[in-house]
């Protein structure tokens, strides 16, 4: 039984063929259609639009299968995402990776706010998937240094259930309660830290 077991086993690796490792450069050149909305090394300049850089490879990933499925809408990124094929995603995932996340915009101007996002975080239990850090982690985006209004923007989309795709439903889950206040103190704190 044990022989019988290891030669499937054996036949099943020798007859899948290996999952081809990620291209960084390849990422990087085909991050060109990116650039114009996403910015430069992947830190966005356009209002309501994230910045992608050090975000984690598996949740550029699926955030790009979603959007090419339609499962997440975008006008701007649907024509983009029906160009890429499953090794344009995984590159794509490895390059904005590789990045340096993006320092906080500038010195926070209200703490208080602050304190009041972090008790917002502390209450929803928001590392136990985003990571102590808020860097994200596998499947999970990096919302430390995100931009601000795209927070806010994002926490509005869970909150009212437009927004779908990937965590869906924790991140309903947690928006829902929140008031606008707290989303906005929230998206304050992230986007500071």
């Amino acid at each position: 039984m044990r022989s019988a077991l290891m030669g499937s086993l054996l036949a099943i690796m020798i007859c899948v063929p290996l999952a081809r490792a990620a291209d960084i450069a390849a990422g990087k050149a085909k991050a060109e259609l990116c650039v114009g909305c996403h910015g430069e090394a992947g830190i966005s300049q356009i209002e309501n639009t994230p910045s992608l850089a050090a975000q984690p490879d598996q949740f550029i990933q699926w955030q790009l299968v979603f959007f090419r499925a339609g499962t997440r809408k975008n006008e701007q990124m649907q024509p983009i995402v029906e160009q890429l094929n499953n090794e344009d995603i995984r590159n794509l995932g490895a390059y904005y990776a590789s990045l340096e996340p993006p320092k906080a915009p500038k010195p926070d101007e209200n703490p208080d706010l602050s304190k009041k996002g972090a008790q917002a975080a502390a209450g929803r239990r928001c590392a136990s998937c985003h990571t102590d850090s808020y860097a994200g982690t596998k499947g999970v985006a990096r919302v430390a240094g995100q931009r601000e209004e795209y927070l806010v923007k994002a926490l509005r989309e869970y909150k009212s259930g437009v927004r779908s795709g990937g965590a869906m439903a924790a991140m309903t889950d947690v928006a829902y309660s929140l008031s606008e206040e707290e989303i906005e103190a929230l998206a304050h704190y992230l986007a500071h830290l």
